[in-house]
């Protein structure tokens, strides 16, 4: 019967329970040909996810509804040298940062959100969108928000200009996560209070593994909405703001 596990078998139930490839058979020196094709698939979809390119045409036109949106992009000119140069990738290219800059210095708000692409396209098409939907959803009527910033060829890093530039106390970078061989869409956000240039990772906060078969879209909006009403209220993020939402915050399932 599908489904069941094979008591014979006693890498069975460990199977059953993780995505993770453990106890494969194997065919003389190699793997069975089953096995062989599935882990050249995942490598394949993780390769298309770091190469891909997100439409942030079609992202900004689901986000419209929601925020006005701002779109810019970082010092790297094209994928390859992004994926050589990570340090290009958090600095804003100079139109952007003319862009974002203005005529001056703008109205503090309370927080911005940043939608970059990172290593997968994939989880930023998916899972973008939705998260901040529900996040918005969420906040308190009385958040001030800037428009929400869609950045192309981008690193963490990048949000920390954005936010200084656009004047706002916290920053939400939601950016594609680096594949694995398990999920090639996983999505994850770095909380930010109050960064400016070369800011330390000590003082964000993170929420990863943001996909299907991973952290729900609807878990990770009510983490990340607690985390930045606690950060709000204590003016921190990072080691200093531990993750305490409890199970009374989160959705059943």
């Amino acid at each position: 019967m599908s489904g069941e596990i094979d008591a014979r078998d006693p890498w069975a139930a460990l199977r059953a329970a993780t995505p993770a490839r453990i106890g494969l058979e194997r065919c003389g020196d190699g793997l069975p040909t089953q096995s062989l094709l599935d882990f050249q698939l995942a490598h394949a979809r993780a390769r298309d996810a770091v190469h891909g390119a997100v439409d942030f045409a079609a992202l900004a036109a689901r986000i419209e509804p929601l925020l006005p949106v701002l779109r810019v992009k970082s010092a790297v000119p094209d994928r390859a040298a992004y994926l050589r140069r990570p340090d290009l990738g958090r600095r804003l290219a100079p139109d952007s940062r003319a862009l974002l800059q203005g005529d001056g210095v703008r109205q503090r708000v309370d927080a911005v959100f940043v939608i970059a692409d990172g290593l997968s396209a994939a989880a930023v098409e998916t899972q973008a969108a939705p998260l901040l939907e529900c996040c918005l959803a969420l906040l308190p009527h009385d958040w001030a928000l800037a428009p929400a910033v869609l950045a192309e060829q981008a690193r963490v890093g990048l949000g920390d200009e954005i936010c200084a530039l656009l004047n706002a106390d916290l920053c939400a970078v939601l950016i594609g996560e680096r594949p694995g061989l398990s999920a090639a869409d996983s999505l994850g956000v770095y909380l930010t209070w109050r960064p400016s240039p070369g800011h330390k990772d000590s003082d964000r906060n993170c929420l990863s593994n943001i996909h299907g078969r991973g952290l729900s879209i609807d878990q990770a909006a009510a983490k990340l909405v607690w985390l930045m009403t606690e950060a709000r209220r204590r003016q921190v993020t990072g080691i200093a703001l531990k993750e305490n939402a409890g199970a009374a915050a989160l959705p059943k399932t």
